[in-house]
């Protein structure tokens, strides 16, 4: 079975496996598991941020982020088809009693410094005004689009000027970094606070890192433990986290693999194919007949696991466990379910 579901369905290679087997430990809770703490400044050290903290979920790290930004009742500016807007199980509200104004990123998902300026809100007497600003680096919903850093600078500073802290949902900030050719630090230096998985296309089986400011990671650290993410003995798994860490020079080859698949199902009529920025490709398949549960279906039945991304959408995402020759397989299998 070809599984292009998600990066996320990586398997940890032998060094993974190895680093777990033979990491030192300590109580994490006492800031005493050494491998947890090279990891996490380490992981301060690549995005350009002063202190990080190890957690077990992308979606922990956010909605801990939105708690420590943030005070209960106040607005949230986030992108109407972002991650923690839809993926998230209404966090912000359930965990930090946030209020969502969603604005409109456009095809790229990344909101102008103008709808910043016209949706803010002043806190007075009737209202709590606006809190923190999320913004999505690659953009999910989007097709893994690779937002430049310039874009993520204008929108941000338009934050700043309102004195609104900025959050980066950057689960594959690494993916546009490499897209980009440019260092993941032209991205995170004009946000306050930044969240990246190392379990998505780096290839660790579990974890990621929120990074910024000491006294952000200082008061980070308590919510963590308040959302019930304080661990124990975890070098065990932050150990592969840091192998995850070399890995991402590795992410180009899955943003050519992804290339690969896009043009091989480009060359089939029945299909629309978004040209794929980095590891994600997104395929409309109103035009086979079929609608997109069926199709799903028939793929698998094939060899090729993906994702519905929409009425008729799918995503296929390209990784570290999947090479040309899997695509090129995947592409006649595809070829055989809707010809």
């Amino acid at each position: 079975m070809i599984d292009l579901r998600s990066d996320t369905v990586t398997t940890p290679d032998d060094e993974m496996r190895e680093a777990s087997r033979t990491a030192d430990v300590g109580d994490d809770v006492y800031g005493e598991d050494p491998t947890v703490n090279d990891l996490e400044r380490r992981a301060a050290e690549a995005v350009g941020k002063e202190a990080a903290l190890f957690v077990p979920t992308g979606t922990m790290g956010n909605q801990v982020a939105a708690r420590v930004h943030t005070d209960r009742g106040q607005e949230v500016l986030a992108e109407r088809e972002s991650h923690v807007v839809k993926y998230e199980l209404g966090g912000l509200a359930q965990h930090s009693g946030l209020q969502v104004r969603l604005l409109d990123g456009g095809p790229r998902g990344i909101p102008t410094p103008e709808q910043v300026h016209e949706e803010y809100v002043e806190e007075d007497a009737h209202r709590p005004g606006t809190g923190l600003l999320c913004l999505e680096n690659t953009h999910n919903s989007k097709g893994g689009v690779a937002i430049a850093p310039e874009k993520i600078a204008d929108t941000a500073a338009a934050a700043r000027d309102r004195g609104v802290p900025v959050h980066l949902d950057g689960a594959r900030v690494f993916n546009a970094a490499v897209a980009l050719d440019v260092p993941v630090t032209q991205i995170t230096d004009h946000v306050d606070s930044v969240m990246f998985c190392l379990s998505k296309g780096l290839g660790a089986p579990i974890g990621s890192v929120l990074a910024g400011s000491e006294e952000f990671v200082e008061r980070a650290r308590r919510t963590r433990k308040l959302f019930g993410g304080g661990m124990r003995q975890v070098g065990v798994i932050a150990g592969p986290g840091r192998c995850a860490l070399e890995n991402v020079s590795d992410l180009a080859a899955d943003h050519e693999h992804a290339r690969a698949l896009a043009d091989g199902l480009a060359d089939l009529p029945e299909l629309s194919v978004q040209e794929p920025e980095t590891n994600i490709v997104l395929v409309d398949v109103a035009e086979t007949g079929t609608d997109v549960e069926t199709v799903l279906e028939r793929c698998r039945e094939a060899g090729v696991l993906g994702t519905r991304f929409g009425p008729t959408t799918i995503r296929f995402c390209t990784h570290r466990d999947v090479d040309r020759g899997d695509v090129e397989t995947a592409v006649d299998a595809i070829a055989g379910v809707v010809g």
